[in-house]
Formats: C-alpha cells, structure tokens, sequence
C-alpha cells in the first residue's frame, strides 16, 4: 500500500505511550496497534484529528505517500467515461 504510517515514531518522538492516545482518541489499544501496523484500509477523520490534536502534529507528520515504484514507473492514467 502506498500509504504509510509512521505513528509509532512520532509516539517514540513524542515519548507518548499508546495506551494513553488510545484512551484520549476512543479507540481500543488493539485497533490502535493495527493501526499502527498499517494493517488498516482507512482511517476517520476526526479519529485522525484527535490523534494530531493530542501528539499535536500535522497529518504529514503520521501519514507518508510512497508510491510503488515497482508496479509502474509511469504516473497512473485518468480513465475517461465515454
């Protein structure tokens, strides 16, 4: 996935434990920790404001877009609707 989470640094940055952000956030340390991972296929957007809200950050500073160089070295093409 060309989205990329690096919560777990700003966390370390930040010297925040996730256990505190969950609770804060509302979510479960489980869905915390998949989240983490990346294991997620999306996340809300207040879910996220109240993750830079507490780590006070911006969404760039958790989220990263590394596009899969290897699928394709060409940028994607717009579909057109006929």
């Amino acid at each position: 996935m060309p989205i990329l989470i690096k919560l777990d640094v700003v966390l370390a940055d930040r010297k925040v434990k996730s256990k505190e952000l969950a609770e804060y956030v509302g979510i479960t340390a489980a869905n915390l920790s998949l989240l983490k991972q990346g294991k997620v296929k999306g996340v809300r957007f207040d879910t996220l404001e109240k993750i830079c809200a507490y780590l006070q950050c911006q969404p760039g500073d958790i989220l990263i877009y590394e596009p899969e160089v290897a699928r394709s070295t060409r940028r994607p093409r717009l579909l057109r609707r006929a």
